[in-house]
């Protein structure tokens, strides 16, 4: 009978970890499209941030904080967005994104880190070039579906790190 009981107890365990979304799947997208928009293929710029892209590759809190801050749009070509440079390079220049790398740590509070490495500038000819740029994306499973919550960069001066979140809701309140 405990054979029985280990047996059910386990397949219950497994089918709810088969059903569990992949954390990894929304920040695969956002980097494949800007691994895309990096690349020196003359392809067509990808918005990260597009109304397809927000509806199903991020949380309602981010989605509600990205449309607050677009009502402030910074001064480039497209008018529509909140930022100057690509948030997810961390700047306004880039090269191809080399040796990029993905691993999702377990989850915490509902909440999956999931952390990409890649080199940003190894086609420059700068002292940095070799470094490794790390982006941090919260990713929360909502409806069923993992989404990302916030993206988290590296802040060199600060040595600390920068939530995306909390910058839109500096350009929300006009900052």
């Amino acid at each position: 009978m405990k054979t029985i009981a280990v047996v059910i107890a386990s397949l219950i365990a497994f089918s709810g970890a088969a059903h569990a979304a992949d954390a990894t799947a929304p920040v695969k997208e956002i980097m494949d499209a800007t691994r895309s928009n990096w690349a020196d293929n003359n392809s067509d710029w990808t918005d990260i941030f597009d109304a397809s892209r927000l509806d199903h590759l991020y949380s309602k809190d981010f989605i509600a904080k990205y449309q607050a801050a677009a009502q402030f749009p910074a001064g480039d070509d497209d008018g529509i967005s909140p930022f100057d440079y690509d948030v997810i390079v961390n700047g306004q220049d880039s090269c191809p994104l080399e040796d990029l790398a993905m691993a999702a740590a377990p989850p915490v509070n509902g909440t999956t880190e999931v952390t990409v490495r890649f080199k940003k500038s190894a086609c420059a000819d700068t002292p940095d070039a070799k470094d490794y740029t790390t982006v941090r994306f919260e990713v929360v499973e909502q409806a069923g579906q993992a989404v990302i919550d916030d993206i988290v960069t590296e802040n060199i001066e600060t040595q600390g790190r920068d939530s995306l979140k909390a910058t839109m809701a500096l350009i929300a309140k006009g900052q």
